[in-house]
């Protein structure tokens, strides 16, 4: 059984990581993902879902 401390942290963690990430995100910090995936996928390396 989890304690309520416990839970109330990986939420508090959770919430940072998101934070984060759109930190992150907003300040172009993550382009070369995309840029990255952009070029696979105009090479001819990806595939439909």
């Amino acid at each position: 059984m989890t304690s309520k401390i416990y839970e109330w942290f990986i939420e508090f963690e959770q919430a940072r990581w998101d934070k984060q990430l759109e930190a992150d995100s907003n300040a172009g910090k993550l382009d070369f993902l995309i840029n990255a995936a952009l070029a696979e996928h105009e090479a001819g390396l990806t595939r439909e879902l």
